[in-house]
């Protein structure tokens, strides 16, 4: 298979966090187009906080980009390419909810706009949670709510809860920790 070839990438413009570019790109046949490409400079990490009763904290804010609130999981950008994705997970968890993890361990990698973005977001399981301080920005307002797993795989299916790395995260814990305990439990009784 032959495939497309970038000849030129230039830069539109450069924000505090992306930055925005005109990719030239080639195809096989000698056809010349131009691609957006988004760059995310520091990468992302987010996590999946349960609660020793079962209970998965969720963060519900306003977010810009579709002029509404929505219920997410906790996420945030690397402070520095040098911040390790789980140290930036555990970071955001205690920010965003009050919330420290005595254990986390990796979920899923989402890629979440492969047709012009770079983004990739680890995801954390958080469990053993201890509480703490939140540490909001000043320029953020996040209200905590909690779930049950079938609550929020409800919510996905009705297009309720529509963030990438949400849906990824409720869905890969689903089909991870509680459908695999559920088929074990079946095999035993």
């Amino acid at each position: 298979m032959e495939h497309m070839k970038r000849i030129d990438r230039v830069l539109k413009y450069r924000g505090s966090i992306v930055d925005f570019y005109d990719d030239v790109m080639e195809s096989p046949t000698g056809h010349i187009a131009h691609w957006d490409y988004i760059a995310h400079r520091m990468g992302a990490a987010a996590v999946l906080p349960v609660t020793d009763d079962g209970k998965i904290l969720m963060v519900r804010q306003h977010r810009n980009a579709l002029e509404r609130e929505t219920l997410e999981i906790p996420a945030g950008a690397r402070d520095a390419l040098k911040e390790r994705p789980i140290d930036c997970a555990a970071r955001e968890l205690e920010e965003e909810t009050g919330y420290r993890a005595g254990r986390m361990e990796l979920l899923i990698t989402v890629a979440t706009t492969v047709a012009f973005c770079n983004e990739v977001i680890e995801i954390y399981l958080a469990t053993d949670l201890t509480k703490t301080d939140r540490h909001l920005d000043e320029d953020e307002f996040v209200e905590i709510e909690s779930y049950t797993i079938e609550e929020l795989k409800s919510m996905v299916f009705a297009q309720k809860i529509q963030d990438s790395k949400t849906v990824a995260a409720i869905m890969a814990y689903y089909g991870k920790y509680v459908a695999e305990q559920r088929s074990d439990e079946a095999v035993k009784g």
